[in-house]
């Protein structure tokens, strides 16, 4: 009589059909098909290539590959009948667990004289490594690559103090329009370190800024929004009216088809390019609509925050106007950065935790919070984007700009970020002017 262990019963579950089929067939092969050295080599760096080196790979295996000394975990998954999971889940696996998030500021620059006004936009990040941040009347640049400072422009008038910045898009990033509380527009070369043009139209200060190609789009006070196209002698080439109040929050998006607008009346407002009434008016936030920004991502999709009084985040489809979620963030939203490199966002916030929140985008509106970043005296106004996509820069009432290494990079390994931040630290912190 045969016991069980004399029995041998094929595990068909690890069964490769193809192969088998192929190791099957092999077997009447004509034996003068891979006569020659050369097509026999080809033959085998092909199967090595398809088959994935199995070379001893068996038509009907008697166990389950998986259950190899010395791999506990994978016997035990077999054991359970589970199967292990696709390389493609272990890499995305690991880089999520391996992703390494520093809790405090990889450098801090002191920025006197910074502005405690919600409704302005006093801080921009060049596509050239340059930030550029208002202080009152004047304008500083800072090269982030060479720790180089220096004073752009400084206004006449005592009173007329900057209100809004915007790097251009060309691919240089030498040209930034600067609002100013005198109702203009000015255009300057970084370069020669000189102002380029002026445009006027407005009656109030300039307090929001947004490009599109060679067209600048402005927001004010006076509740108005003007295009100006930076080459034309006649540079105004459109005007929209859908607030009541001062405009502090406008974007274009990427593709340059939708412009966003949020003003101190409450409305987020949805414009198509070249048409001059707004396609969604929604007036879902109980708060001024200052933060504002588009999804590089997935398009139609757009997060915007409101101030001390509704303290939400919602994501907009903007191609029907729907809102996908609103997440209350217990704080005012001051500014939204979406990563470029990972599903993610960055809000800063004031009232009443002066924060950082780096949310996870799940899909279909869906959020989740990874971390809150602390270290700010008062409120988070302004927020920009290294140019790699590393770094947040932000800055707040407490006269202080902090920089934080907290997105993804798609070239820096976890290990290296953490080594990079502790040996960076806050050493070497100064003055940005």
């Amino acid at each position: 009589a045969l016991t069980a262990k004399d029995r041998f019963i094929p595990c068909r579950s690890p069964l490769d059909a193809n192969l088998s089929n192929f190791l099957l067939e092999s077997f009447h092969d004509d034996p003068d098909t891979d006569s020659t050295p050369t097509k026999q080599d080809y033959m085998n760096t092909l199967k090595e290539s398809v088959l994935q080196a199995q070379g001893d790979a068996k038509v009907l295996p008697f166990r389950d590959p998986r259950m190899v000394r010395g791999d506990t975990a994978t016997a035990a998954e077999a054991l359970q009948g589970t199967s292990p999971p696709s390389p493609a889940h272990c890499s995305l696996k690991r880089r999520r667990t391996s992703r390494f998030i520093p809790k405090s500021p990889d450098k801090i620059l002191d920025a006197p004289d910074l502005v405690d006004d919600y409704y302005l936009n006093l801080l921009d990040w060049s596509k050239s490594n340059i930030l550029a941040v208002a202080l009152r009347q004047c304008v500083f640049l800072w090269n982030a690559s060479t720790d180089a400072t220096q004073k752009l422009l400084e206004t006449s008038n005592p009173g007329n103090i900057v209100t809004s910045l915007a790097w251009g898009d060309e691919p240089g990033g030498n040209t930034l329009a600067v609002g100013t509380h005198s109702a203009e527009v000015q255009l300057w070369d970084v370069v020669a370190g000189r102002m380029i043009r002026t445009m006027q139209g407005h009656r109030a200060r300039v307090s929001s800024l947004s490009w599109s190609g060679n067209t600048i789009s402005s927001g004010s006070r006076d509740s108005v929004i003007m295009h100006h196209d930076v080459r034309a002698p006649q540079h105004k080439v459109g005007e929209l009216r859908g607030h009541t109040q001062e405009v502090c929050g406008l974007k274009w998006c990427p593709q340059a088809t939708q412009l966003a607008s949020g003003g101190n009346d409450n409305v987020l407002n949805i414009w198509e390019a070249r048409r001059n009434q707004a396609r969604f008016t929604i007036n879902r936030h109980q708060a001024a609509v200052k933060a504002l920004a588009w999804c590089p991502f997935q398009t139609n999709l757009l997060a915007s925050g409101g101030g001390t009084a509704d303290r939400r985040i919602c994501l907009w489809n903007t191609g029907n106007g729907q809102c996908l979620n609103e997440v209350d963030t217990k704080s005012q939203v001051c500014a939204i950065q979406w990563s470029v490199h990972d599903r993610e966002f960055v809000s800063s916030h004031g009232f009443t935790h002066n924060q950082l929140i780096l949310w996870r985008y799940a899909g279909a509106g869906r959020v989740h919070k990874v971390v809150e970043l602390t270290g700010h005296q008062a409120r988070v106004l302004h927020m920009a984007q290294s140019p790699d996509g590393t770094t947040i820069v932000s800055a707040a009432a407490d006269e202080t700009l902090r920089f934080w290494r907290i997105l993804g990079s798609p070239t820096r390994s976890a290990a290296k970020l953490k080594m990079e931040h502790s040996t960076r630290g806050l050493l070497g912190a100064n003055c940005i002017r």
